[in-house]
């Protein structure tokens, strides 16, 4: 039986999600296995790993920054990086929505990958290098302000890993079932758990409180206000467009 995760290599340009909107690529167009959905995002103009998921559960804890799966990208930045910008990234960069949480970053070799298409833009005149940069969140666009914020805007980003899933031997446009970590799974297991015990927990009310309490179902000028309801290694396989 196939796993409930799938690795994907996203290309540039293609929207993280599966519904159409105008005439840009989308999911649907590399991924035919239904019910899947993206645990998480990966914005139109950056490339490599999504992971996506038919699990409810499986699709929050990887999406949430609560439980701490890192995120690994490789990122060509315009101009040769200082170690004062790396500094920087490291403890971390003050932006609009506040300062980001530390991070790792280190200058790294151009990585063997595939070419974009189109190709970034070459200047004679400027020269360009790569970092790898793991952070722990998942603001809007995040990585991209941070290099720009230092001085050194992106050029090309690419995501290698989220927390031990990454891009090795998948190609650009790919996609593989892959099977959760240990550790994953108990947290799922852990999860599920905390909210079938909330479930169950029956709701007492305060004491002295009134079953028709005039205060909580009117206000001051009388008018009435609505209650709220309460309420085996999996088979791999690889697509290609």
């Amino acid at each position: 039986m196939p796993s409930n995760l799938i690795l994907l290599n996203k290309p540039f340009k293609v929207l993280s999600q599966f519904s159409q909107e105008g005439d840009k690529e989308t999911l649907a167009s590399y991924v035919k296995a239904p019910d899947f959905y993206p645990a998480g995002r990966l914005d139109y103009d950056s490339e490599g790993l999504l992971l996506l998921t038919n699990q409810g559960v499986l699709q929050h804890l990887i999406a949430s920054p609560t439980f701490k799966m890192p995120k690994t990208y490789w990122v060509q930045v315009e101009g040769n990086i200082s170690d004062e910008a790396l500094e920087q990234l490291k403890q971390g960069v003050e932006l609009k929505d506040g300062l980001t949480k530390p991070a790792q970053a280190e200058p790294i070799l151009e990585p063997n990958i595939w070419p974009r298409t189109p190709p970034v833009r070459h200047r004679e005149n400027i020269p360009t290098s790569w970092i790898s940069l793991q952070i722990h969140e998942g603001k809007n666009r995040q990585v991209r302000r941070m290099t720009a914020a230092v001085g050194f805007p992106t050029l090309r980003l690419i995501r290698y890993a989220i927390g031990p899933y990454t891009l090795d031997d998948v190609a650009v446009g790919e996609w593989q079932y892959i099977e959760p970590t240990a550790q994953l799974t108990q947290q799922v297991m852990e999860f599920e758990q905390q909210r079938k015990r909330k479930t169950a927990s029956p709701h007492r009310r305060r004491t002295g409180q009134k079953r028709h309490s005039k205060s909580a179902n009117q206000v001051s000028n009388g008018e009435r206000v609505a209650r709220r309801p309460t309420g085996s290694q999996p088979a791999r396989r690889s697509h290609r467009k």
